[in-house]
């Protein structure tokens, strides 16, 4: 259905996005993934030398696959039509695939959108 059906998914209501929350107050943009999907921030590894003292250029370094949660949608859209509630929150440190997602940049910061489906594990605090 494309052209003017006025906004609607298909039947379903608009999203409100009055409810939509700021979650970073250094975040200037509020942003709220659709779905299953979440915003993750990646955590850079400060070390820069390899064991051997070597120093690491940027083009050489691995891809964190450790982040924090900064946003989560609604959930899962099932076959038969309920919502599946998302298994983590905002906030969470999280494990993922070093491929996962699409890197996106607001306000100058670097995040990544992923499905939920990509995150490997959750880490719990000690």
């Amino acid at each position: 259905m494309c052209g003017s059906d006025s906004g609607n998914n298909g039947g379903e209501s608009p999203r409100d996005i009055s409810k939509v929350k700021e979650v970073s107050p250094n975040m200037a943009t509020k942003i709220s993934p659709l779905g299953d999907r979440l915003l993750v921030e990646r955590h850079e590894s400060s070390e820069q030398k390899s064991t051997g003292g070597i120093i690491i250029p940027d083009t050489a370094k691995e891809r964190p696959t450790e982040g924090s949660v900064i946003a989560v949608g609604e959930g899962k859209r099932l076959d038969s039509g309920k919502l599946a509630a998302p298994s983590v929150k905002a906030g969470d440190r999280i494990l993922f695939g070093k491929w996962s997602g699409t890197e996106v940049k607001i306000d100058g910061k670097e995040f990544i959108i992923m499905r939920e489906e990509d995150v490997l594990a959750v880490l719990l605090p000690d």
